[in-house]
Parts: C-alpha cells; sequence; structure tokens
C-alpha cells in the first residue's frame, strides 16, 4: 500500500486511489456529528449558491455550512460542532457547504473513492479502508479555506498515515500541538462570537465515532454516507 500525503485544493486534484479529505476545524468534525445525530446522508457541494439551488429543486432537509466561519443567508446551521451537537437529524438529508473541507471533495476528482476525515473518525476510516486492501491512499490537508495549510489537518494526515501504517500515534502529544496552533487561538477570541471553544473539543475527540463517512457519486452529486465498522 502506498500513502501519499498532499495538502490544500491543488493536491486534491491529483489525487489518486482512496482519497481521505480531511477538514479538522470543522466540516468533517460536524458531519460526524450530524451523522451521530441521525442524519441519513450528507450531499457535499463547494459553493453556497450550489447548495441553495439544490434547496430549491427539494434536494437536501437541512442546509449547513459557512463562509468566513459565519453561518450563510438561507441555511439552517453553520459549520459548529457545538452548535449541532443537540440536534435530532433523524432521517435528515443535509446539503453541506464550507470553504476547505466540501471544496476538497469536489476537487478531487481523479480519485476511485472519497471519505471525509477528522480525528473524531480517524480509526474507524482506516479500518474501514484497510478492508479494501488499496493499492493506493492519498491523505489530504484541506487546511484554511484550502490555499494555506493549518497545523490540525496536517497533523491529522499525520495520524491517519501512522494508523494505516499499523502505529498508535501519542493522542495527547498530536493534542497539544494543535491547541498550540495558529489557527486554534481564533475559537478562544471574544471577537470572534462564531467560532466556539467548545468546536476544538469536540474536534480533538480522538476516535469518538464508530463509522466511516464514505462519498459516492450520485446521479452527478457527492453524498456522504455512515459506513459503520
Amino acid at each position: 500500500m502506498e500513502i501519499k500525503l498532499g495538502s490544500l485544493v491543488r493536491d486534491a486534484q491529483e489525487a489518486l486511489g482512496i482519497v481521505i479529505v480531511i477538514d479538522v476545524f470543522r466540516a468533517f468534525t460536524t458531519a460526524a456529528i450530524a451523522f451521530e445525530n441521525g442524519a441519513k446522508d450528507i450531499t457535499l457541494v463547494a459553493e453556497v449558491e450550489e447548495a441553495l439551488e439544490l434547496r430549491q429543486r427539494g434536494i437536501g432537509d437541512v442546509l449547513m455550512g459557512e463562509v468566513d466561519g459565519t453561518r450563510p443567508e438561507g441555511f439552517d446551521y453553520g459549520n459548529s460542532p457545538f452548535e449541532i451537537a443537540e440536534v435530532d437529524f433523524t432521517g435528515k438529508s443535509i446539503v453541506q457547504s464550507t470553504r476547505a473541507g466540501t471544496v476538497g471533495v469536489a476537487a478531487s476528482e481523479k480519485a476511485d473513492t472519497i471519505y471525509l476525515g477528522s480525528f473524531a473518525v480517524a480509526q474507524s476510516t482506516v479500518d474501514t479502508i484497510l478492508k479494501d486492501t488499496p493499492e493506493v491512499v492519498s491523505i489530504i490537508a484541506m487546511g484554511d479555506q484550502g490555499v494555506v495549510r493549518a497545523d490540525e489537518d496536517e497533523h491529522c494526515g499525520l495520524y491517519l498515515r501512522n494508523l494505516l501504517e499499523g502505529r498508535k500515534p501519542d493522542q495527547e502529544a498530536v493534542r497539544s500541538l494543535i491547541l498550540k496552533g495558529g489557527a486554534t487561538q481564533k475559537f478562544f477570541q471574544a471577537s470572534q462570537p462564531q467560532y466556539h471553544p467548545e468546536d476544538v473539543e469536540l474536534a480533538l475527540q480522538f476516535n469518538k465515532h464508530s463509522f466511516a463517512m464514505k462519498v459516492t457519486r450520485q446521479d452527478g452529486l457527492l453524498v456522504a454516507n455512515k459506513i459503520q465498522v
């Protein structure tokens, strides 16, 4: 098995084999919680306008996402795992649009299969992938807006690679590095209330969920489903 590490949109566009698109803060932590809370599926789109158009077509019960960390007009929820932690999504289809994670999924056009990556589903994602004995796994850390590398996504990429190769990284060491990273500080600034300190804690709950989030192409759309391990 060949494991390739990449970053940002440029590498997502070239990623081959099974591709894990990582967005720790916050898209694919939020998606994991939505699935944990009963969501049926999540359709991923790169642009807010696409999500709103899908709603007009009757696709999706809930719109979830962000622009610059803030819930777009016309959306039901933002991109905060804390804000949806107690929301019952049982049987609901969600459309999600963010500035990094969902953009990376849309950019991964050469992938055979795509999984959504975050610490919350790391071990389950690896277990699911290894069952398929893949030849190539590409791990893409999407970073800030898909154009600037971010510590949490880069560290998650390394964490996933270690798990794929049969090692057990020191979770507390990884957590400590991320908590000191620059991208984490905005969650503790009163001037940016759209970011919650609780988002960080939820995003750093390693292997919290016992499922992977696998993306398939359905009628021209990129749809994630929960794959129970």
